[in-house]
């Protein structure tokens, strides 16, 4: 489906104060992670079934030191890959809403591993993680629970600088398109991450790797 609801996420806007990753910890009662100092400001160090949500920090000092700060979460693709390939292994364990388009993880349906590796692989942004004790499969949900009752997803809400926003996929891509135009003039290398393929659209100001290894797509997407 093409219509339904969207997320845009302005990285120029993005102080990285974590709010987001807190409030998607809080609303979805999340279990704390063990962390670890390694010298950066990162912590936890990737997602996992406690964290759908994540500020990536990442470092660069070729020429004077620059931050690039990205808010990792599911995409929920319009055509998810990771729904094709657990079709094919547990029908059911995803689901996508046929309201919103959000791609949602069913938490009454466990998955043995050989088959979640496969579904993992499937995604061209690594995003689904598995509870190996429980054998549940968790990734962000777009708080579809605060969806159904005309609420805004728990990180929306908390974003104090208006990084990022929601609402229709077709004002959400309008909004994309215009800050891009605005800002285009500054950053040449400016861009929207697979704006035709995903609910969750980031404007980057350089290059994706520079944020994270999966920015945008590393699988080409099914259409």
């Amino acid at each position: 489906m093409t219509d339904g609801k969207s997320i845009f996420i302005d990285t120029t806007q993005c102080i990285a104060c974590r709010g987001c990753q807190v409030a998607c910890k809080e609303w979805n009662r999340l279990m704390p992670e063990k962390t670890v100092n390694k010298g950066n400001l990162q912590n936890p160090e990737d997602l996992s079934h406690n964290t759908w949500k994540l500020v990536r920090f990442s470092e660069s000092d070729e020429e004077k030191l620059t931050w690039y700060f990205f808010s990792d979460q599911c995409r929920h693709c319009l055509n998810p890959p990771c729904k094709e390939a657990a079709d094919k292994k547990a029908n059911g364990v995803i689901i996508q809403d046929e309201k919103t388009g959000a791609v949602i993880f069913n938490p009454n349906m466990r998955i043995n591993q050989v088959d979640f590796r496969e579904i993992r692989e499937a995604c061209p942004y690594d995003i689904p993680r598995m509870q190996p004790e429980t054998q549940m499969m968790a990734f962000c949900n777009m708080c579809f629970d605060r969806l159904s009752e005309g609420l805004p997803p728990a990180c929306v809400k908390a974003c104090s600088t208006g990084a990022m926003r929601f609402g229709s996929r077709k004002a959400m891509l309008e909004a994309a398109e215009k800050r891009l135009a605005e800002i285009k003039g500054t950053y040449g290398k400016a861009l929207l991450t697979d704006p035709n393929n995903v609910r969750v659209i980031y404007l980057l100001v350089d290059d994706p790797d520079e944020y994270h290894k999966f920015a945008v797509a590393q699988k080409p997407f099914v259409l």
